[in-house]
């Protein structure tokens, strides 16, 4: 089953050709990096114009590359939530013109399964039931996947997401948009134990605050300028990852063997951040599991883990009509 699938939940417009849920046919991502650098972020009425204009450019590039006609699709997968509003009504409304006008199947899929299924292009082993943690700049959870369609959230951020605490302290540490690969970067050249930071507690063990750890960079940052003082950056941006990433690897793996899990998987946009990466190794191995993570391709917003989470929402049964909506905020 080949379904051509469609992602404008932020500021990438991707499509993507993907069959039976494991193999890529095509993928195609028009990026809006450099507009949105000159702001230091996203600018969501920005976002939605671009979605616009690129929308049809990059899903006529999809089926070129796969060689396809609208015709030769069996089903249209699309993100409905969650994502800034606009941009997603981009996607959605698109979606549903060609899934009418082709008489095909409309399928609507999460976000977060989607960044969870990458693993499933990446790992053609990789079945349910397992845990995955899931980073990006507007999530942070662990999860139970309990089948491919059927989840169970059991910790979540209570303030601020991973990578969203990445691109603020990062702005702070002079870094430009978006801060996260630079502040990996700027890692792998300093001292993660130069800087003490905060290990914010929360009442579940397996919830993430990033708040307070982000604030205390930025007034570690502003604190030096008041006094004239230098900060060795790269040394701030070790210590900030390593915490970073210790909590997050350490609550999932608290997670992971509380449940009984063996088997654990990361996925989000910042699973590409290379420190996060070794130490859920290094850890995940030291107790005996199996670790499966997307390649840094499949790790930022992208198309082809729609569609792949869309062919088994589709053998589910889950598929929509024309009242399908974006939804900007939407528990899994």
């Amino acid at each position: 089953m080949k379904i051509l699938a469609i992602e404008s939940s932020c500021d990438e417009t991707a499509c993507a050709v993907v069959e039976d849920g494991r193999k890529i046919i095509s993928s195609v991502v028009a990026t809006q990096i450099d507009e949105h650098k000159l702001y230091g972020g996203v600018v969501p009425e920005i976002a939605s114009r671009r979605h616009c204009e690129n929308i049809v450019g990059v899903c006529d590039e999809a089926l070129k590359q796969a060689e396809m006609r609208l015709d030769d699709c069996d089903g249209v997968a699309v993100t409905y939530a969650p994502g800034l509003i606009g941009a997603l009504l981009v996607g959605v409304n698109f979606a549903k013109g060609i899934a009418m006008a082709m008489k095909k199947p409309l399928i609507p899929v999460h976000h977060i399964k989607g960044h969870i299924a990458a693993n499933y292009i990446a790992h053609s082993e990789l079945e349910p039931p397992y845990i995955c943690l899931v980073a990006s700049g507007g999530h942070s959870h662990i999860i139970k996947v309990n089948d491919y369609t059927r989840f169970e959230t059991i910790g979540r951020t209570l303030d601020d997401a991973a990578g969203e605490a990445f691109d603020k302290a990062a702005r702070s540490m002079g870094f430009p948009y978006p801060g996260g690969i630079h502040v990996d970067k700027a890692a792998k050249l300093g001292d993660c134990k130069r800087y003490k930071l905060p290990v914010p507690k929360t009442e579940n063990p397996y919830d993430f605050s990033f708040s307070g750890l982000k604030t205390a960079v930025i007034n570690l940052v502003h604190n030096a300028e008041q006094k004239g003082e230098t900060i060795n950056t790269n040394d701030l941006a070790a210590s900030f990852q390593h915490t970073v990433c210790d909590i997050l690897t350490s609550k999932f793996i608290k997670a992971a063997s509380d449940n009984g899990y063996k088997t654990v998987a990361l996925a989000g946009g910042v699973a590409a951040n290379s420190g996060l990466r070794e130490m859920l190794e290094q850890r995940t191995s030291e107790h005996g599991m199996k670790l499966y993570v997307p390649p840094v391709s499949l790790c930022g917003d992208n198309a082809a883990m729609i569609g792949s989470q869309g062919y088994y929402e589709f053998l589910a049964g889950n598929a929509a009509g024309s009242e399908l909506n974006a939804v900007a905020s939407l528990r899994l």
